[in-house]
């Protein structure tokens, strides 16, 4: 049951990126990082009724897999809303920094260091985030992933990697290999740049 709930409940993440706030988004992946599926079942649904975000429903068929076997309240998982598709992006993506003065290429070479030749890890990719409609929001620098596995274990080593280089709540999206990546994260891939490549990068994200 673990194994794959835990699965689950990644893509359920995975698929709410840009939908979620950022701040509420990388903790819960830190918390699935650390297991604690059973805090996420009391937490995750009562966000997503607060922040009125619904679900499609094959998005509320991951919620309850994922969840319910940790205890989740079956009448908070009803009670989120079904919506018949996913919300239109709020965000352009550009392979640029914004920034005149940037930690891009410092930090590129940390990742590099860290993950290439990695048996489980495909490509790794970067890229900015802009907000469309609220133009005080700061562009946030999204890291995409492919792994073979361990999706949560890589995805709480690098949030906490990037939180060491003073990334308040870091965007790091790690796909499994097999999975066909949501909108969020095509328009993602497709302006990023390549990083680096670990051993698993027989598929690439970018296709010519």
């Amino acid at each position: 049951m673990g194994d794959a709930a835990e699965s689950a409940c990644h893509e359920l993440l995975l698929r709410l990126a840009g939908r979620l706030p950022d701040r509420q988004l990388w903790r819960f992946r830190d918390w699935l990082a650390a297991g604690a599926l059973p805090e996420l079942s009391q937490a995750l649904p009562l966000t997503l009724l607060r922040e009125r975000i619904g679900l499609t429903s094959a998005e509320s068929r991951i919620l309850d897999v994922s969840l319910r076997p940790y205890g989740a309240d079956a009448g908070l998982l009803s009670s989120v809303r079904e919506i018949d598709d996913v919300p239109e992006l709020d965000y352009v993506f550009t392979a640029s920094s914004p920034y005149p003065m940037s930690l891009g290429d410092s930090r590129a070479v940390l990742f590099d260091a860290v993950l290439r030749g990695r048996s489980t890890v495909g490509e790794v990719r970067a890229c900015w985030r802009q907000s469309r409609s609220d133009s005080g929001l700061p562009a946030k620098r999204v890291l995409v992933v492919s792994a073979s596995a361990e999706w949560m274990n890589l995805t709480g080593e690098l949030q906490r990697m990037q939180r060491a280089l003073g990334e308040h709540d870091p965007c790091v999206e790690v796909l499994p290999t097999e999975m066909e990546p949501p909108p969020y994260h095509w328009a993602a891939i497709e302006a990023s740049e390549l990083l680096c490549t670990g051993a698993a990068a027989s598929t690439p994200l970018v296709h010519s």
